[in-house]
């Protein structure tokens, strides 16, 4: 009996041996497979043009197909949720916006955590944010539409890409410094929201420049003040928020991609290591620049930190302005 035990343990030991041989070997030649990039919104924002612009040099990085899939709403949940679910191999990451993934968990009860659940990649762009009017809108500044506001109380309404959206909260907070209100149109997604703005269906929004720049360009839309302590190189017209008189109004936004907690160091490592090198390229950097975004790359422990001082950051205002979700 004691002779059988012992050749079982030794079976059992070797078996042990093999999975995790097998195991690492998988690790190893990562990836062997097409990886999915899940994208927290629709096509046509910052968030979903940080994940194509990653995807095709990471690709021919990696030598295998990295798959763009857009799943928009529920403020960034759906696509956390799909990523939360999926295997923590490296096959299916989540590219997420920062209003999703550290202000929609302050704002709502969320099955899913921003630091529990995911292990942190890298940050792909970072950016402020613009506040753009409808061209037809008869004011030409933030005081002018501070003042039409006042004069038009509940007329105006805004666009963002969903509640508890960093768009939603820098407005609302616009509204609690100036005491103004202006009624939220929230969408799913940066594109829907910037179609219903073109269209003449709602009034302004305020989101990161990718997005606003061709239109701007085209006088389609009008920017009045952009987000941050000073202005944005590719819109040298524009005033900063301090410059318009908001000094607090200082908000930028950024775009990063996560894989789901358990995840092989391995391969997070791999993944972090080739990002940063096509981060690094002259034309990844030049192209972040003509969106007005700025190629930003933070490894998982700087992410983690940030995200975790975004979180502290973020919880304060929401408090100190009594926002909502609505």
């Amino acid at each position: 009996m004691k002779r059988t035990l012992i050749g079982a343990g030794t079976l059992l030991a070797a078996a042990g041996l093999a999975m995790s041989a097998t195991a690492h070997a998988q690790e190893g030649t990562y990836p062997n497979r097409p990886i999915m990039l899940v994208v927290s919104a629709a096509a046509g924002g910052t968030t979903d043009l940080a994940a194509r612009m990653i995807s095709e040099p990471l690709s021919k990085a990696l030598g295998q197909s990295v798959v763009v899939d857009n799943k928009p709403g529920g403020n960034g949940t759906i696509a956390a949720q799909a990523v939360q679910r999926a295997k923590p191999d490296g096959y299916t990451l989540l590219v997420q916006y920062s209003g999703y993934h550290v202000i929609t968990p302050l704002l709502t009860k969320t099955s899913w955590d921003p630091v529990r659940d995911f292990a942190p990649v890298a940050n792909l762009l970072s950016a402020p944010q613009v506040l753009v009017v409808r061209s037809s809108l008869p004011v030409k500044s933030l005081k002018e539409l501070v003042a039409y506001a006042k004069a038009n109380p509940n007329k105006l309404n805004y666009a963002s890409s969903g509640n508890g959206s960093l768009q939603h909260v820098s407005t609302e907070l616009l509204n609690e410094m100036a005491g103004i209100q202006i009624t939220h149109v929230p969408y799913k997604g940066t594109g829907p929201a910037m179609t219903d703005l073109l269209g003449g269906n709602v009034d302004m929004t305020i989101t990161t420049p990718p997005p606003l720049m061709g239109h701007i360009a085209a006088g389609k839309l009008r920017p009045l003040v952009v987000t941050s302590k000073t202005r944005l190189p590719s819109l040298k017209d524009v005033p900063s928020a301090p410059e318009a008189g908001y000094p607090d109004l200082d908000v930028s936004s950024w775009f990063a991609m996560y894989a789901p907690v358990g995840t092989p160091k391995p391969v997070i490592d791999r993944l972090t290591t080739e990002i940063e090198k096509i981060m690094k390229s002259e034309a990844f950097r030049k192209k972040a620049e003509e969106l007005g975004a700025e190629a930003r790359y933070m490894n998982p422990q700087q992410l983690d930190q940030y995200q975790r001082a975004e979180l502290q950051r973020w919880t304060k205002v929401i408090k100190a302005a009594d926002i909502h979700a609505e």
